[in-house]
């Protein structure tokens, strides 16, 4: 009786043994595909990025997305671009450009977290999943390699290639290919060239501070609104970029534009020019 209680113990302790090791083989089985798949899903999410440090993108992903749009409607639209280095675009056009997009773009490292949450606060009240705050990291990476979908998996894309360009890619050459591909009107106008080119028939190089003002304030939504339009939003969002670069000191404004200021300021209204009586002659003698 002894020995049959033994046989069964040792027979027990034999399997719990096998079982054990089983278990263990089949975690690091898992282990191991989650790994594969881990390293396959990194390889399709991040591209690479690096050929952007001296090649020009002809066609981006979102330009792709346009022209399979406008089949669809029926539109005879086509992309028009034109690329220019970053020395040949006007400095207030850049400088409007950061202001109305991303005002942190040299100090963030891909990402504007207090932007993103206060993204999340205006979805979380609106029920609606949209999460805005994207730095210019960010639009160049939907550019060049996703389409406008708001959805969950193309966000989490967007994080993965934006920190890789941030990674790879200097400040500089992200804000210049940034410029060159971003959409800045509908039919097809991509890239700050054209798009000066086709609103003020000038080179980006020759863009006034007026003129950076408006092109930077349509960015969010270029389709709807033009640099030329008159609409409250252009108004006010290009005059908001412009009094900011005038603080900074980015602009000098014209003596007849702080006067008015300085009126406005101290509430004077207009002083009406005063006439001098006119010079009498004393009268002659007789």
């Amino acid at each position: 009786m002894v020995g049959f209680r033994i046989a069964c113990f040792l027979r027990y302790s034999q399997k719990r043994e096998l079982a054990h090791r089983y278990r263990h083989k089949g975690l690091l089985f898992i282990f191991s595909l989650f790994l594969f798949a881990g390293l396959t899903l990194y390889l399709f999410l991040v591209p690479d990025v690096s050929k952007f440090k001296k090649e020009n993108p002809k066609k981006t992903s979102f330009m792709e997305y346009r022209k399979k749009e406008w089949q669809r409607q029926a539109k005879k639209y086509r992309i028009q671009q034109k690329w220019v280095p970053i020395s040949r675009i006007s400095p207030y056009l850049i400088k409007a450009v950061l202001i109305a997009e991303d005002d942190k773009f040299w100090s963030h490292e891909g990402f504007d977290y207090e932007a993103i949450q206060k993204a999340i606060e205006k979805d979380m009240k609106a029920k609606k999943f949209k999460l805005g705050g994207s730095t210019i990291s960010q639009q160049l990476a939907k550019n060049l390699y996703l389409s406008p979908a708001k959805n969950p998996i193309r966000k989490i894309r967007e994080a993965i290639i934006t920190w890789k360009l941030e990674k790879v890619l200097s400040k500089k050459r992200i804000l210049e290919l940034y410029l060159n591909v971003v959409e800045w009107g509908d039919g097809g106008i991509f890239g700050i060239e054209t798009a000066s080119r086709y609103y003020y028939g000038e080179s980006a190089s020759e863009l006034n501070p007026e003129e950076a003002s408006r092109l930077a304030a349509v960015l969010p939504n270029p389709r709807k609104y033009s640099p030329l339009g008159n609409s409250r939003y252009v108004i006010h969002r290009s005059n908001l970029i412009y009094s900011i670069m005038v603080s900074r000191g980015i602009v000098v404004p014209e003596y007849d534009e702080v006067v008015e200021e300085e009126k406005k300021d101290i509430g004077v209204e207009a002083v009406p020019e005063i006439k001098l009586p006119e010079e009498t002659q004393p009268p002659q003698p007789k």
